[in-house]
């Protein structure tokens, strides 16, 4: 195994300070972030999150319909990004239907603008 060491001749202090009391500041937005793409990082939620953003609202008999998937597992998936307030909930008489919170609609429009232009290759 490769012993992996850095060997340096004099540490910037004030940089390092500086960007530990940056990093800590930031702790918050880094945590709602990292937990946003750790969910959007399964293809089954992604595809939600995705067909929500561009369609507004869906239902999960829309969601089962659409991805060819029965209504329990997409029910697992649409719990998960509710408990972390990624979509929301809407009663319409017997029906639950599901949006995209707007928080999270506009972090991962730039990313839903290359899935619909099919330019994800194009870009990484």
């Amino acid at each position: 195994m490769e012993n992996n060491s850095c060997i340096r001749i004099e540490a910037n202090i004030e940089q390092i300070y500086a960007c530990k009391e940056n990093i800590l500041d930031l702790d918050a937005s880094i945590e709602t972030l990292a937990t946003a793409l750790n969910l959007a990082g399964n293809k089954v939620r992604l595809q939600i999150l995705f067909l929500l953003s561009q369609e507004g609202e869906l239902c999960v008999c829309d969601l089962s319909d659409i991805l060819s998937m029965n209504v329990s597992a997409i029910s697992q998936h649409l719990r998960k990004l509710k408990d972390r307030n990624i979509i929301l909930p809407n009663r319409k008489a017997q029906t639950i239907f599901y949006s995209l919170n707007k928080e999270y609609e506009q972090l991962f429009s730039p990313f839903f603008a290359l899935i619909a232009n099919d330019q994800i290759l194009e870009t990484a």
